[in-house]
């Protein structure tokens, strides 16, 4: 079996001049936002399940969709995989996917997971979670997203900055349930309730709430759930288990997602990769490790267990998306940073 990853350079400046148009039929490129690299275990398993090696390339996702732009009908990748909602569609706006044609795959992603045409597919899923210091806030007033804007909560809100792509969508979500005047006055609540400069990261959110520098955030709920299994230490393995996780009825839901370069050379090859990683195997496969939820199901870990069920909103991802740019104007104009 081959390395299954190759530095950025080499893969595209080499992989079209090794390998014959009859091997490159038996593998497929992947473009990948995710920066898992558990992730390629499940490629393993696709390869060895099919026959059909995968050739991995990996960066952020705004720079993965502007490379993908920039090598137009030259590009290498046959499936782009990609984090958050807005990314996805603007990614399918801009012509870059190719629709799939795939009974399995309808089958086994959920609609409100899927594009309605058919250009991406749902592979894990992630759920905005509400964090909160019982020792410096009141657990009871706080059960909704709309709670945050609660004067309580004056001067003990911490957030993330405006561009992280998660809150965009959040607030996107929210736009959809409760419409536009209603998203303005959750917005200046939140704002006004936030004290201090806006974090760079979930992260250093949990750490900040456990030690009671701030007394409330929002993050992503693996990162709660990998602090506690110890994954960055015994440090913020102690931190995390002081912070109460409070999740929304119904809850918030992003995704990660697949789709076909428009000019994929391994169409067939492509749709057999998206087909693996969305069915429930494939979808266990990538979630549990990174503690992010499957397509279907609550996942296996301890950790996830211990945070409990939960129901998703009624807003699909589709929607999460097309409200995008309006989320971010009503975030600049409420003074989100």
């Amino acid at each position: 079996m081959p390395n299954l990853l190759y530095p950025v350079a080499f893969f595209s400046s080499l992989i079209l001049h090794i390998f014959p148009a009859s091997t490159l039929a038996s593998e497929v490129r992947v473009y990948s936002g995710r920066h898992y690299n558990t992730d390629r275990a499940v490629y393993k398993q696709f390869s060895e399940q099919t026959g059909i090696r995968v050739r991995l390339m990996e960066t952020s996702g705004i720079s993965l969709i502007e490379r993908i732009k920039r090598e137009g009908a030259n590009t290498k990748a046959d499936v782009i995989i990609l984090v958050d909602a807005a990314r996805i569609n603007n990614a399918a706006n801009a012509g870059l996917f190719q629709p799939i044609a795939s009974s399995r795959l309808d089958r086994d992603v959920p609609a409100r997971y899927r594009d309605p045409g058919r250009q991406w597919y749902g592979l894990t899923r992630r759920v905005r979670v509400i964090i909160a210091n019982p020792g410096v806030v009141n657990l009871s007033r706080i059960k909704s997203y709309s709670d945050l804007s609660d004067l309580s909560l004056k001067d003990k809100l911490c957030l993330r900055n405006r561009k992280n792509v998660y809150n965009q969508s959040l607030v996107a979500d929210q736009l959809v349930l409760r419409g536009e005047a209603a998203t303005k006055t959750w917005l200046k609540g939140m704002t006004s309730n936030v004290s201090q400069t806006y974090f760079p990261g979930d992260v250093a959110l949990v750490r900040a709430v456990a030690q009671g520098k701030c007394g409330v955030s929002i993050v992503n709920h693996y990162y709660v759930a990998r602090m506690r299994a110890g994954v960055s230490g015994q440090r913020d393995q102690m931190l995390a288990d002081k912070v109460r996780v409070i999740t929304p009825s119904p809850a918030h839901v992003n995704i990660s997602a697949a789709a076909i370069s428009k000019y994929a050379q391994n169409r067939s090859g492509a749709i057999k990769l998206i087909e693996f990683l969305a069915s429930l195997r494939g979808s266990s496969s990538m979630a549990n490790p990174t503690y992010e939820y499957p397509l279907k199901g609550f996942g296996q870990s301890p950790q996830l267990k211990n945070l409990g069920t939960f129901t998703p909103g009624s807003v699909t991802i589709s929607q999460l998306g097309s409200n995008n740019a309006k989320a971010v104007e009503l975030m600049t104009r409420a003074g989100w940073k």
